[in-house]
């Protein structure tokens, strides 16, 4: 338990921040999975409706530092890499 009142301030913050981050994470793994389903489908049109979200939402995990920005871009550039041979 924190001994000061600032390190307990600090200790809620990154609870808080923490459960928001989780929520984000979830996010985008749940965007990705149908993304990743529509390519299985060969289904270009969705696929190509849901990269678009896809290719946000990864760049505004990494803009915020939940992920690094080569992870964010590597798996973009996959993605897309996935979209365009259908």
């Amino acid at each position: 338990m924190a001994n000061h009142k600032s390190a307990a301030k600090r200790a809620r913050q990154s609870k808080k921040r923490m459960e928001i981050n989780k929520i984000r994470k979830s996010e985008v793994k749940t965007a990705e999975k149908n993304l990743r389903t529509a390519l299985a489908e060969k289904n270009k049109e969705q696929a190509s409706e849901l990269f678009v979200k896809v290719q946000s939402l990864f760049q505004k995990l990494a803009k915020t530092g939940i992920t690094k920005q080569n992870t964010a871009s590597r798996k973009t550039s996959r993605l897309a890499q996935q979209v365009e041979s259908l």
